[in-house]
């Protein structure tokens, strides 16, 4: 007669596995496609805006200001916060987009499908990766991870951790 023993240590895990969506949830979330497009037409009419910047002021945002990369960089972050509320802030506000989530056709909301409020957006989702931002060498550390996260099953990047976010189709 032969006893078994079942040792714990070679058991399947019985955690929970919280970062999987629900079965059906994926459908009303906006695919990874959706979300790169918006994020590149957000960044080519950020781009236009600094350049127009730098034709009709002194200010050229894209000169070596001299200080090296691990200086604080307190003057383009603000730079860069301000021009996204000027182009974004009206749309984030009514609507929970921004111009290339309008085009896309998707939304930001809070998991459970209700919009997210102003303060939420500006503050957590987009405030606090700008603030990461003026800290030398972080802020290209926070995009990379932050970009990254996308590809795991929720679609949720860390700024969407941060303001408990999702973006949804509109």
């Amino acid at each position: 007669m032969s006893s078994v023993n079942h040792d714990a240590r070679y058991a399947p895990p019985q955690a929970q596995v919280e970062d999987i969506a629900p079965a059906g949830e994926t459908d009303r979330m906006a695919t990874r496609w959706q979300r790169l497009w918006a994020a590149l037409v957000d960044v080519a009419l950020a781009i236009a805006v600094l350049w127009l910047v730098s034709v009709v002021t002194p200010w050229n945002p894209w000169m070596d200001s001299g200080a090296g990369w691990l200086a604080p960089q307190l003057l383009p972050a603000t730079a860069g916060f301000a021009i996204f509320l000027l182009l974004h802030g009206w749309l984030l506000a009514a609507r929970g987009q921004t111009i290339g989530k309008a085009l896309f056709k998707i939304r930001i909301a809070r998991p459970d499908g209700t919009p997210a409020s102003l303060g939420r957006l500006v503050g957590l989702r987009y405030g606090v990766g700008t603030l990461v931002n003026v800290i030398p060498a972080a802020g290209q550390v926070f995009a990379i991870a932050d970009a990254l996260l996308i590809f795991r099953a929720p679609r949720r990047c860390v700024h969407d951790y941060i303001a408990d976010t999702v973006v949804l189709k509109a």
